[in-house]
């Protein structure tokens, strides 16, 4: 089974700056709250993937890396667009 790892850094200035950290993702993975799994939009990153999650009753997008052994969170990005299209079919 793979396991979910980041950036401490990062994670620090999640916290600070967007009040959410990766610690919240991985409990709304746990809690059955990913939405959807998605190729990351932007041209620049072809390698990634995207979770789309549910963390109180917002939808964030979690850019994410994958190997043999780990989901490499990259950033936590909230998405009123993403709200439209997924928390309307809930």
């Amino acid at each position: 089974m793979k396991y979910l790892d980041w950036n401490l850094k990062k994670n620090d200035w999640l916290k600070k700056n967007r009040n959410i950290g990766f610690e919240e993702v991985a409990i709304a993975l746990i809690e059955g709250d990913l939405l959807d799994i998605i190729d990351n939009p932007s041209k620049n990153f072809p390698k990634q993937k995207v979770f789309v999650i549910k963390i109180n009753k917002y939808i964030y997008y979690i850019p994410f890396v994958e190997d043999e052994e780990k989901f490499f969170l990259k950033t936590i990005i909230p998405s009123r667009k993403a709200i439209k299209k997924y928390l309307e079919k809930l």
